[in-house]
């Protein structure tokens, strides 16, 4: 087994606020990232995500902090590093970043030659030709004409922008690549283009992948790996194919049924109903509990831990009824379509 590229080990972090009262974005997250990998974190929005990835490249906010836990980077702990650190020795270099927001990524009043002279200067030994060169293979890659090189981002529509980001990402050659929400703001037909060509890397580059999505669907069809997040807390993680097929945490159950399935036109869509918890405490409880229609009185007594799925190591659920969750999962959901016909039928 080669050692993971990146590792969460009980990881929690913190923003603390002007007032009493700070805000424990996530809580003893645990989880890992093998080479080569295409890992997904999918949550509602609010849910730790991007913290997560804030935290992976030093880009916290000032008020945020790691307040315990490890994370591993190939080897060596990073949650420590000083700014100085993360400059030298990871961002770019190791680890780069595919942000939400391809607009606000690009210096509006430089060309992107230029753009590309800058970063070569900065974190490589590159020459301009040798800058320019490299951004023009990249432009390949991801599919636009190399003579766009010296335009200005405003030239480019957003699915282009969003093209030149991850061509920028992948300029330095990192180990791993971030993806915040990748394809937000992007029409449908664009969405499929920008994660053809983030596939496309998988086959052609030596590379990881943390995707942060809030759509599961888009983890199940781009990922080999996953973690499903709610409120602060990994709900449950393990290969896509696990996940998919046998989920063991309510929220991973009820997620993935909230989605059409072209397969079943006619299955009755899950609910989720209420909303996570503001985490101005550090919880002590399952999140989800308040959403839970298979909670107990037990998931209100601390936080749940890990219980491995059918003996598989790599497949965990954070719920004390995980073991159980297959059958009242299917009892439930089976239920809920019975009174959706009926009322269906009625009407």
């Amino acid at each position: 087994m080669t050692e993971p590229i990146l590792e969460f080990e009980d990881v929690s972090i913190k923003y603390r606020t002007r007032g009493d009262e700070d805000v424990h974005a996530v809580n003893d997250a645990t989880f890992s990232i093998e080479e080569h990998d295409y890992f997904g974190l999918v949550g509602e929005s609010g849910c730790g995500k991007s913290t997560i990835a804030d935290a992976i490249v030093g880009g916290l906010d000032d008020n945020g902090e790691v307040v315990s836990g490890t994370i591993t980077f190939e080897g060596q702990e990073i949650q420590n590093f000083s700014e100085s650190q993360f400059n030298e020795e990871l961002r770019w270099k190791e680890v780069s970043v595919i942000p939400q927001s391809s607009m606000n990524s690009l210096d509006p009043v430089m060309k992107l030659s230029d753009q590309a002279i800058e970063m070569a200067k900065y974190h490589t030994d590159l020459g301009k030709t040798e800058a320019v060169d490299r951004l023009r293979e990249l432009f390949d890659v991801v599919g636009i004409p190399e003579s766009r090189i010296h335009d200005y981002p405003h030239q480019f529509s957003g699915g282009m922008q969003q093209r030149t980001i991850i061509a920028f990402a992948l300029f330095l050659r990192p180990s791993l690549i971030i993806a915040d929400e990748p394809t937000t703001a992007l029409d449908v037909i664009m969405q499929d283009q920008i994660l053809d060509h983030i596939n496309r890397l998988k086959d052609d580059w030596d590379i990881s992948m943390l995707l942060i999505t809030h759509d599961i669907s888009v983890v199940f069809e781009n990922c080999d790996s996953m973690a499903v997040m709610h409120g602060g807390q990994i709900a449950e993680a393990g290969s896509v194919t696990d996940v998919f097929d046998r989920p063991r945490h309510p929220y991973a159950i009820l997620l993935q049924n909230a989605f059409p399935d072209i397969r079943y036109p006619d299955r009755e869509l899950a609910i989720i109903e209420g909303h996570p918890p503001q985490l101005t405490e550090k919880p002590d409880y399952c999140t989800f509990a308040d959403r839970c229609p298979w909670a107990i009185s037990d998931c209100y007594a601390g936080a749940p831990p890990a219980k491995t799925i059918d003996g598989n190591e790599a497949h965990r659920a954070w719920c004390i009824r995980a073991d159980e969750m297959d059958e009242l999962a299917s009892d439930h959901l089976e239920s809920t379509a019975d009174v959706s016909n009926v009322l269906e039928d009625g009407l």
